[in-house]
C-alpha cells in the first residue's frame, strides 16, 4: 500500500521539477536578451540612445525630437547612426501621414 503512494509522490515531484526547469529556462534571467529589440530601452534612457542615433546628422534637433518620440512609444532605438531599423519593428513601421518613416 505504501509503494503506490510513494510512486505517486515521486511522479508529482518530477513533474514539479520539470515545470520549474522550464520556467527558469524560458526566463533565462534576461542574460540572452537582445539589447536592441522591442522593450530594450527604458523611457529615461531615450535621450542617451537618441543622442547616439542622431550624433552624425546635420539635422540634429529634429532628429532628436522624433527619435525621442519614437523611443518613448516603442521603447527601443536601433543601433548605429542610420538604418538597422529591422531590429525594432515598431520604430520601423511607424509612418507619417504621407507614408514616409516617422522615426530617424
Amino acid at each position: 500500500m505504501a509503494m503506490p503512494k510513494f510512486a505517486a509522490l515521486l511522479l508529482l515531484a518530477l513533474i514539479a521539477l520539470s515545470m520549474l526547469q522550464t520556467t527558469v529556462m524560458a526566463g533565462s534571467g534576461g542574460r540572452n536578451r537582445n539589447p536592441y529589440g522591442p522593450g530594450s530601452v527604458k523611457s529615461f534612457q531615450c535621450p542617451n540612445r537618441c543622442a547616439t542615433r542622431c550624433g552624425r546628422t546635420q539635422y540634429h534637433k529634429p532628429c532628436m525630437f522624433f527619435c525621442q518620440k519614437c523611443c518613448r512609444k516603442c521603447l527601443c532605438v536601433p543601433p548605429g547612426y542610420y538604418g538597422n531599423k529591422a531590429v525594432c519593428p515598431c520604430y520601423n513601421n511607424w509612418k507619417t501621414k504621407e507614408g514616409g518613416p516617422k522615426c530617424p
